[in-house]
């Protein structure tokens, strides 16, 4: 068994939850972070049949794709509101945990997967950006050394200490804190009235401009002083950029016809919806995992011949198709994903050594494809 709390910090270094997009809800989203785990699943989406596959098989945390708390949740009341099986999850003592865009952008993440199951040896991001915003801020703390710990941990959890594919960066030094209480205090050290000399440490993290209310929030509250002394430092963002899809050349040419069975194939799916030049050969391909929005215009602009995708609306579709160059294939939303799941699942059960990691097999698109 092992603490909450530590497999969550396996699956934020798996990938960090500061990737995601804005609009996006990943993390931990239900659960004690000090209660124990010893099971864990890996779902694409929470249904019925899959939570009655945990309960039976014991799971202690499901760790899904896409987040089953979505929009505000003002209530949660048995088979009711946005998230209808929320009630069930908790009540049966489960943990929910969230990786959606996040495991899209990072590194090795659904994209890399999807761009080397198709035949790109090394994938590029078809649309990068920077992430936080272009800014970020640098929150600076003083803390006695014994709470050192509780703080930086209570801030990585509010989001802060991301730089690029990498989080819990921080930097720590050693230091002394002068102060006297005046009437009235009760400092956590020393007396009121005294002039004090502590041990301290002076804390730094990163933190994107989005979480900096959270993370000086968590930080204040697991501070243990009545008046904490910190500062907030606005710094340009670092040059480390990832992105939405991938993009990148196959070995050789491929015939349009050979690419889709190979697809067929290795994501297990029955047929395809195609858009665009059915015929010819494809030479750069781009990848999307899901609903990409509009990527396909991105892999236009990357001068790709092919397009792999889960889903497109209706007039990105036309669009394709009058433009007569690109040829795209959807194979389902989830069918897009779902490649991904063992590979987290062998991740995540190497790095935490005796967890029982599994992929849910009721877990499927809600699409038949014939």
């Amino acid at each position: 068994m092992m603490q909450l709390q530590k497999v969550v910090e396996v699956l934020e270094g798996l990938a960090a939850p500061a990737l995601a997009e804005d609009w996006d809800n990943v993390g931990l989203l239900a659960g004690d972070r000090g209660q124990s785990v010893g099971r864990a699943m890996f779902t694409i989406d929470l249904t019925r049949a899959v939570l009655t596959e945990a309960r039976q098989a014991g799971v202690d945390l499901i760790v899904a794709y896409h987040p089953p708390i979505w929009d505000a949740t003002k209530r949660v009341v048995a088979g009711e509101g946005s998230s209808p099986l929320l009630y069930e999850v908790i009540r049966s003592g489960m943990a929910i945990y969230a990786m959606h865009t996040a495991l899209d952008v990072v590194e090795g993440g659904v994209n890399d997967l999807l761009a080397q199951a198709v035949g790109v040896a090394r994938p590029l991001p078809l649309a990068e950006r920077m992430y936080g915003d272009g800014r970020y801020a640098k929150v600076i703390v003083f803390v006695p050394e014994a709470d050192a710990a509780r703080v930086s941990e209570a801030m990585f959890a509010a989001g802060g200490g991301c730089v690029g594919r990498y989080d819990r960066c921080s930097f720590r030094g050693r230091g002394v804190g002068t102060f006297r209480g005046g009437a009235g205090t009760r400092p956590a050290v020393g007396r009121a009235g005294r002039f004090e000399q502590v041990e301290e440490y002076r804390l730094e993290t990163i933190v994107p401009r989005g979480r900096l209310g959270a993370v000086v929030e968590a930080m204040e509250a697991a501070h243990p002083y009545e008046e904490v002394a910190y500062d907030v430092v606005s710094l340009l963002e670092p040059a480390a950029s990832l992105g939405l899809g991938r993009f990148g050349e196959l070995a050789e040419a491929t015939a349009v016809g050979t690419l889709v069975e190979r697809i067929k194939k290795t994501l297990k799916v029955q047929a395809v919806g195609l858009i665009g030049p059915g015929r010819g050969r494809v030479r750069r391909v781009a990848v999307g995992a899901g609903s990409c929005g509009t990527l396909y215009r991105d892999a236009m602009a990357r001068g790709c011949d092919f397009y792999l995708t889960g889903e497109l609306k209706h007039h990105q579709a036309l669009e394709i198709q009058e433009r007569g160059k690109m040829t795209a294939v959807c194979v389902g939303h989830s069918n897009s994903e779902r490649l991904a799941l063992p590979v987290m699942a062998k991740r995540l059960r190497q790095a935490c050594k005796g967890l029982d990691v599994r992929v849910s097999k009721k877990d499927h698109d809600p699409l038949l494809w014939k």
